[in-house]
């Protein structure tokens, strides 16, 4: 069968082919023929051997066997006659005529759309995933002639009509929203061919190089924004705080000198460091002293001769 294109193949098939010789139907059969046999070489005729040889190739291509998650629709003269499996079950050759057997474990088909345009009309590859399940084996088999494919390229056509009303940062942002979109048009679509959509994934988004690249330099460029916005607030609100305060040092010049001096005795504590203040500052608050006193406690005792 051919795989449209945007359809990935997937090692489990979806619909077995028809049996025609069965494991149980080859060992009556031989049973059978090892039978008449027997009773060819007991009794001293052929026909025991006969009879033994027409019912083993009748068993042969009469007894068939479904697993426990298959059924299989038996046409008899072209007419349906009903479901059969799980389980062995029993036809007539020639007369009868089997369907492909159907799974009816949940299957998984990838679908791909190349080149689809969003609604900004921005080229995307979109990649999803679609979990479904046949739960009417007789309509998904009388119903649609190859229901595999049909649900692969339902698929493909409702994930491009989906992604054309979407605009782009919709499909990177809300994937789930998009593949529960999805979901409700392909179970109203396929309900009644006895097929439900579990669910639908999208897998991945492939835009353009350029338009990724354009898209990351707009991000850091927001973020320095943002940053600068920070940086300027934090500036304003320091400058009300600085202004505040120098409210409160206008009328309370000690004050401003105890806070003056508590900046110097901060830098001052660092060993090895060194602070140039203005004579007119140290003659205004008073520091000559106090400087005088810091430096000979740092020197240590004074010896005397």
């Amino acid at each position: 069968m051919m795989i449209p294109k945007g359809i990935k193949d997937r090692p489990v098939e979806f619909a077995q082919p028809v049996q025609i010789v069965s494991g149980i139907g080859a060992l009556c059969a031989l049973a059978a023929v090892g039978t008449g046999l027997i009773l060819m070489v007991a009794t001293g005729h052929a026909a025991p051997a006969i009879l033994g040889i027409v019912a083993g190739i009748y068993l042969l291509f009469s007894l068939k066997v479904a697993d426990q998650w298959e059924k299989v629709a038996v046409l008899r003269l072209g007419r349906y006659q009903g479901l059969r499996g799980p389980g062995p079950f029993h036809i007539i050759p020639v007369i009868d005529r089997l369907s492909s057997f159907v799974d009816q474990r949940i299957r998984v088909t990838d679908v791909t759309a190349e080149s689809a345009l969003t609604r900004d009309t921005v080229p995307v590859n979109v990649d999803a995933i679609v979990f479904w399940v046949v739960w009417n084996a007789e309509k998904c088999i009388l119903e649609v002639e190859d229901f595999t494919a049909a649900i692969a390229l339902s698929a493909q056509t409702a994930l491009r009509e989906s992604i054309g009303r979407h605009e782009l940062a919709q499909m990177i942002t809300e994937r789930e929203l998009l593949g529960r979109e999805l979901q409700k048009i392909l179970d109203e679509k396929t309900n009644g061919w006895g097929i439900t959509v579990q669910s639908v994934e999208i897998r991945d988004v492939h835009i353009p190089a350029a338009l990724e690249d354009a898209m990351s330099r707009q991000a850091q460029a927001e973020r320095e924004r943002q940053a600068r916005i920070i940086l300027g607030t934090a500036e304003t609100e320091i400058s009300e705080k600085f202004a505040a305060a120098s409210v409160v040092y206008e009328n309370n010049p000690t004050a401003l000198h105890l806070r003056a001096m508590n900046m110097l005795y901060e830098a001052l504590k660092e060993k090895g460091s060194m602070v140039i203040v203005p004579s007119s500052a140290v003659e205004t608050m008073g520091l000559g002293g106090s400087l005088a006193t810091a430096a000979l406690n740092r020197q240590g005792p004074v010896v005397q001769r």
